[in-house]
């Protein structure tokens, strides 16, 4: 017997949603993916459009109003990140498919990157599984605030002038390597930026950093293992600041990015490979569940890649179990 076309509606209670970004996506492949992903027992798979001026975050709300237990999220980070923060604590999931620059969640998820198709099955096949989000509160120059979530990363300094340096054109024809470029223009920026910190509530410090990383996990692209301790589900937020004293303060910060991070990540044998861990002055970690940072003057910021404009301070808090992401099942059992 012939198949249904995917314009027909499909017999079944449960429902899908695709919010995607459609300067990201080839929107035709994608939708081939999903018509041969739906099984029966689904409903036709509700589509919705990202916009300039809303990057996924009203979407991902139509989409648990409309009733959808799984939304996947089609473009890069930002819109993967506008996702999460529409699904927030609600009951549905969050399918990232990995069509973007970085694809940082799904790195720390450690789900396929190799092919848009094995995303969109999992979505279909896969199971649930709970992780945290990060929730921010930006204090603008102006003295107006504003809250957004993250999955990934928050950073402020010479991370956050790198992405605001980057040029979007040169992104968009070579990917992650654009982000050579906005280093080197950032590099050549001397000031560091002076803040004023508080973590867990605690005695308030002051320090002159070149960059400040809050992390609710810690892989980069390149496997670049930048927080070694942060995972995306215990609850805790991972802070790094980095203050490098001219070239060789940076060259060691990043043999401890690239060498010592990463071995460590093997587990028991490559904490024994790299031998006790020796401070680096110019390398410094923290954790907690809030954070707080005042700054001497407006800086940008950047959540999971994508600049946010200026701050003169912001609030950071995990929001523990937050959000449900769709997994392969076989995941699950490695687990």
């Amino acid at each position: 017997m012939a198949s249904s076309p995917p314009s027909e509606e499909l017999p079944g209670e449960r429902l899908a949603a695709v919010v995607y970004n459609p300067v990201k996506v080839d929107v035709e492949r994608l939708r081939r993916a999903v018509a041969r992903s739906e099984r029966v027992g689904w409903r036709t798979t509700l589509w919705l459009e990202t916009s300039e001026a809303d990057p996924g975050t009203g979407q991902a709300r139509a989409a648990v109003e409309a009733g959808a237990e799984v939304v996947l999220a089609a473009g890069g980070d930002g819109t993967v990140r506008a996702v999460a923060e529409g699904l927030r604590g609600s009951p549905a999931a969050l399918a990232p498919i990995p069509v973007g620059t970085g694809n940082l969640l799904a790195r720390n998820l450690e789900l396929s990157l190799a092919r848009l198709e094995d995303g969109v099955l999992s979505a279909f096949t896969g199971v649930d599984r709970e992780i945290d989000l990060a929730v921010v509160e930006i204090e603008r120059p102006d003295g107006s605030r504003d809250e957004h979530a993250f999955a990934v990363m928050a950073g402020v300094g010479l991370d956050a002038q790198m992405v605001a340096n980057t040029n979007p054109e040169l992104k968009r024809r070579v990917g992650w390597l654009a982000y050579v470029d906005g280093i080197a223009r950032s590099l050549r920026d001397e000031h560091k930026i002076r803040v004023r910190w508080r973590i867990d509530g605690a005695e308030p410090r002051a320090n002159s950093v070149h960059t400040l990383l809050i992390g609710n996990c810690g892989v980069l692209p390149g496997n670049v293992v930048l927080l070694p301790e942060a995972r995306i589900d215990d609850g805790v937020l991972d802070v790094v600041a980095l203050r490098p004293e001219g070239f060789a303060g940076w060259l060691r910060i990043w043999t401890e990015i690239t060498w010592e991070n990463g071995v460590r990540r093997l587990g028991t044998a490559g904490r024994k490979l790299a031998g006790p861990r020796r401070p680096v002055r110019a390398l410094r970690y923290l954790r907690g569940r809030e954070f707080e940072v005042g700054l001497e003057r407006p800086e940008p910021v950047e959540l999971d890649g994508d600049a946010f404009g200026e701050a003169i301070g912001f609030h950071v808090r995990v929001d523990p179990g937050s959000l449900r992401v769709r997994t392969p099942a076989a995941q699950a059992h490695a687990r």
